[in-house]
């Protein structure tokens, strides 16, 4: 017997969802897509750290370069000037003792018409560089030596520290017995106050090599001399400049000293002789006219030489930016 009853109707199965594709198939085809606000994250986050490890190759402008340089120290200057000259005015001191900036410049101007300072400047910068280069010619080779052999730094090393505590105008009578009253003298001080400082930078700078850049000079086949000048030298740069520079201010500090003990004889006449001078006829003009001078050379040294060195090379070595 037939059932007429009608079955339910069954849904149709909903359509199957597309296959994700295998590795194998996703390797033979490509990689897939990624979504374009993925690949802006990722393009911002590579320069992100392209501009970390990047240098900025921006030139600042001349202007900039003033406003950041050169005006702050000349605001500086005025104002020192200006509060010098106020203080005069009010506490009204006798000019030899405590003369004003205008008479400190009538004196200047003296002086330079009749050649006083020039001579004794030139004089002056002849002893220093020349010393300081000899010193720096003695100094690299030996703090090269000394770094290189642990038993000779051991042994020397604490005496290059004394040497560059003492201070160096205490060499001075002994340089007048052994040499006398000539520039030997002043060039004898001007070396034992600038070579200890060199040396100790030279040796501050091996501290700070990384052991790796050694071993890779033996790797390399470096030995003695070559690895002092191809490896050491080079990776001791920051810490032998820092001697340089302090190597310099000691000659120079050495150098005034020798020239304001050391006067007569065969000496010339250097800006420490003209500070004597001015002491010796009571003439504080011109003992400011010498020390403002010493300062000068001083500032110039260091800015013109000394600050665009270190800067060079930090700015190799990705420490510092383009900032000129």
């Amino acid at each position: 017997m037939r059932n007429d009853t009608a079955l339910p109707q069954v849904p149709a199965a909903p359509p199957a969802a597309p296959r994700a594709p295998r590795a194998a198939e996703r390797t033979a085809s490509g990689p897939l897509p990624v979504p374009p606000a993925e690949q802006d994250a990722a393009g911002e986050e590579l320069a992100g750290l392209d501009a970390l490890q990047t240098e900025r190759t921006r030139r600042t402008s001349a202007g900039e370069v003033f406003r950041t340089k050169v005006a702050p120290p000349m605001v500086a200057l005025v104002a020192g000037l200006l509060l010098w000259q106020l203080l005069v005015a009010l506490l009204g001191p006798r000019p030899d003792v405590m003369p004003g900036p205008l008479d400190v410049g009538r004196q200047f101007a003296e002086l330079l018409t009749d050649g006083t300072v020039l001579g004794a400047l030139g004089t002056s910068l002849w002893r220093g560089i020349s010393g300081f280069l000899v010193a720096a010619a003695v100094a690299t080779p030996l703090g090269l030596l000394i770094a290189q052999r642990r038993a000779l730094r051991d042994a020397v090393g604490p005496i290059i520290s004394g040497l560059q505590v003492l201070p160096s105008i205490a060499w001075v009578p002994a340089a007048i017995i052994w040499f006398g009253l000539s520039d030997a003298t002043v060039y004898f001080v001007v070396l034992m106050g600038a070579i200890p400082s060199i040396v100790n930078g030279m040796l501050a700078g091996v501290d700070q090599i990384p052991p790796q850049l050694r071993r890779a000079g033996h790797v390399l086949g470096a030995r003695g001399w070559t690895m002092a000048s191809k490896v050491v030298l080079p990776a001791a740069l920051p810490g032998y400049v820092a001697g340089l520079k302090q190597g310099w201010a000691f000659s120079w500090r050495s150098l005034m000293g020798a020239e304001l003990i050391a006067i007569g004889g065969s000496i010339g006449f250097g800006l420490g002789s003209l500070l004597e001078q001015g002491r010796t006829v009571s003439n504080m003009a011109v003992v400011m006219v010498a020390v403002l001078s010493i300062l000068a050379v001083g500032i110039l040294v260091e800015l013109l030489f000394f600050n665009p060195v270190e800067r060079r090379l930090l700015r190799g070595r990705g420490l510092l930016g383009h900032r000129s």
